[in-house]
Order: C-alpha cells, then sequence, then structure tokens
C-alpha cells in the first residue's frame, strides 16, 4: 500500500513519464524499420559530434538507437521502475542529444545558444533533461 506521500509522488511524475516515455515509444519503434538511407543519414549525422559512432554499421546502429529510447520508454513508463532510475537514463540520453545540438555546425545561431530553423529539432531536447532531472531529485526525495 502506497503511502500518502508515495502517491502524492506518483501523480506528480505520471504526466512526466507519460510525456517523455510515449515520445520515447514512437521513436524507438518508428526506428525500428529505418531502411538504409535513414540509418546512414542518423549514424553520420550523429558522427559528426561523437566520432567514434562512425566506425560502426549504420543498420546496427540504429538497431541500438532503437533498443536503447526503447528501454528508456520502458523504464518511464513501467511504474515500478523508481523515478531516479528512469529519470537517470532520460537524462544521459538527453545530454547526448544536447551534445549535439552544441557541437553541431548550423543548429545554433552565430555566437548564440538560439537555434536556428535546423537546431530547433535538438534544441527542444532541453525539456527531456528537465524531466530526467526532476524525476531524479524526486526520487532521491521518496527515499528520504
Amino acid at each position: 500500500m502506497l503511502s500518502g506521500s508515495a502517491r502524492r509522488s506518483a501523480a506528480r511524475q505520471l504526466p512526466l513519464r507519460l510525456t517523455a516515455g510515449t515520445f520515447f515509444l514512437n521513436s524507438g519503434i518508428s526506428k525500428l524499420g529505418a531502411d538504409e538511407a535513414t540509418a546512414e543519414g542518423l549514424q553520420q549525422f550523429a558522427a559528426t559530434t561523437y566520432p567514434f559512432l562512425g566506425g560502426q554499421d549504420a543498420r546496427k546502429f540504429v538497431r541500438l538507437l532503437s533498443v536503447g529510447e526503447l528501454a528508456i520508454a520502458a523504464a518511464l513508463l513501467v511504474p515500478v521502475v523508481p523515478a531516479a532510475v528512469a529519470g537517470a537514463a532520460l537524462t544521459a540520453f538527453s545530454v547526448g542529444t544536447i551534445g549535439l545540438y552544441l557541437r553541431t555546425p548550423g543548429m545554433r545561431e552565430e555566437g548564440s545558444l538560439r537555434p536556428t530553423e535546423q537546431g530547433i529539432t535538438l534544441a527542444k531536447d532541453v525539456w527531456l533533461l528537465g524531466i530526467g532531472v526532476s524525476l531524479i531529485a524526486d526520487g532521491v526525495n521518496e527515499h528520504r
């Protein structure tokens, strides 16, 4: 049986977990069927910022990316996964995408953090970072 505090915490986390979890579920499922051109494009884009990714097979890279996104979706959507664990997974992933945003040429206006039109796709991932950090903080507070 959940205490009143635990119920309030779960209710507070529900919109965060559902929003981010369904986003990751959709993204992971979409990548499962990626064709060769899509796989190569995603891998090349990621490798511009993270060169170690360039040596992998593009199909394998997208398959691993998809599995990672589906694992994060599961962590967020399955209520028995502690908030801090789900938040840590989400935070780690979002730090990687924000790194792409900050380090990929053309994503930001010159000398600014403001996104270009091309950069909006990655710049919006800052909300995932906020959700992840919030879940971590909430999870840590649950165990005090």
